[in-house]
């Protein structure tokens, strides 16, 4: 039986708004989720709850007190979530601006030497470690991924890694190809040869698909977006280890020397991830018997991984009396059909019907999908294999099998 029953994911998408409609196109299904995922409920509230409050943290009165609190308990709950061997975590604008913070420190503080990375990054931490890099006079080295699999291993980093590798960016799962990658193994290669070496991951894609033990990973600097893990826009999440804390950053001169957050940041921000992590221990309960929480958030993570897979395998293999994709002769996959790597996300094209095409016509018959476009954004992953777009079809736990079959059977028509 699986982890997530009809029953729970009943219970499941209660929790979420605009499960199954918005106010814009009224009924849908959303396949969209990595774009943004759905909102929790709560976080709506809690968002509007702080956004009336007008006090600030750091003063002598009692609504400034409990601001203090809740941040206090909102890094408290990144903590549990994240399981952390050290450092801090802190909100900024966006994952974007957090991963050019992070890399330009690390760039700057590191010394002479090279930054490696990977041809499968999304431009925000390629982009950020080929300024930095060239700023600070290193040089910027890029490690081809594979274009079959869609993903990159230690394989291909290993030929680069050299003593003077000071700096390291690693993608955990790419927005183009679905397709997850193994940091742990890259970060413990990287630290065989050089231990002080400052290794920065790009989260943003990973983080609503399944576990993150930075514990585990051993790297300096771990980035998400909330807005695509059930909580909202506005802010960005970042956890740095002690090491990269100590390095000099953009500071208030005469302020705290470890301070990485740039003036008074928003309460409902860290309120509303606490509701997230609030949310992945309720799964986590109700998925397992465990009495401890981080064991319950393990445990969700572990659900949510089940289902996405439940989910994309079905849409691949057929549900029901449905064809999967596989077996239509005109749909070619990105990263191919059975690739383990996969995190709840399918890319794909059809023969003869323009990506945009595609997009549009599902969206007709109320199923959201994206177009990705081979520029700035994908064009490092599209280009290689001779595309010009590609369709992309993102899942999140909340999805049914429901919502697949009627994905299935619109893919049917669009590639008869």
């Amino acid at each position: 039986m699986p982890m997530i029953s009809d029953d729970l994911l009943e219970r499941i998408r209660a929790r979420f708004a605009h499960v199954a409609s918005d106010p814009f196109q009224g009924e849908r299904v959303f396949f969209e989720n990595a774009g943004g995922a759905l909102t929790l409920k709560s976080v709506v509230e809690t968002s509007a709850f702080y956004a009336a409050i007008p006090d600030n943290q750091g003063r002598d009165n009692v609504a400034s007190h409990a601001l203090v609190d809740v941040i206090a308990r909102a890094r408290a709950d990144m903590a549990d979530l994240m399981t952390p061997p050290d450092g801090q975590f802190f909100v900024g604008e966006s994952g974007t601006e957090l991963l050019f913070r992070l890399i330009s420190a690390a760039c700057l503080g590191a010394g002479p030497g090279r930054v490696l990375g990977s041809t499968l990054e999304h431009p925000a931490s390629r982009s950020a470690a080929a300024r930095w890099a060239g700023i600070a006079g290193q040089a910027h080295v890029l490690v081809p991924h594979d274009d079959a699999s869609g993903t990159v291993g230690v394989g291909h980093y290993a030929p680069e890694i050299t003593q003077d590798t000071v700096v390291a960016t690693i993608l955990h799962t790419s927005p183009v190809t679905g397709m997850g990658v193994d940091v742990a193994a890259i970060a413990k290669a990287i630290r065989a040869v050089n231990p002080d070496c400052f290794i920065i991951v790009d989260g943003i894609q990973h983080a609503a698909h399944g576990r993150i033990d930075l514990g585990d990973m051993g790297v300096d600097g771990y980035v998400i977006s909330p807005y695509k893990m059930f909580s909202r826009h506005g802010y960005g999440l970042a956890w740095i280890s002690d090491r990269l804390a100590s390095l000099p950053h953009n500071n208030l001169l005469k302020g705290p020397e470890k301070n990485w957050e740039m003036g008074t940041r928003d309460t409902g921000a860290y309120a509303t991830f606490s509701d997230v992590v609030s949310y992945l221990d309720w799964l986590g309960g109700e998925v397992s018997d465990e009495s401890d929480r981080t064991a319950r958030l393990r445990a969700a993570g572990a659900a949510i991984h089940e289902h996405e897979k439940r989910l994309s395998d079905a849409m691949l293999h057929g549900t029901g009396n449905l064809p999967g994709l596989a077996a239509m002769d005109k749909v070619e996959i990105i990263g191919g059909i059975d690739n383990p790597a996969r995190e709840g996300l399918v890319s794909l094209n059809v023969q003869g019907v323009a990506p945009v095409d595609v997009v549009a016509r599902l969206n007709a018959q109320g199923i959201r999908t994206h177009l990705r476009k081979a520029d700035h954004y994908s064009g490092n992953v599209l280009e290689p294999l001779g595309l010009e777009g590609c369709v992309r079809v993102s899942l999140c736990h909340y999805n049914s099998l429901g919502e697949v079959a009627q994905f299935l059977a619109a893919m049917q028509e669009i590639a008869s």
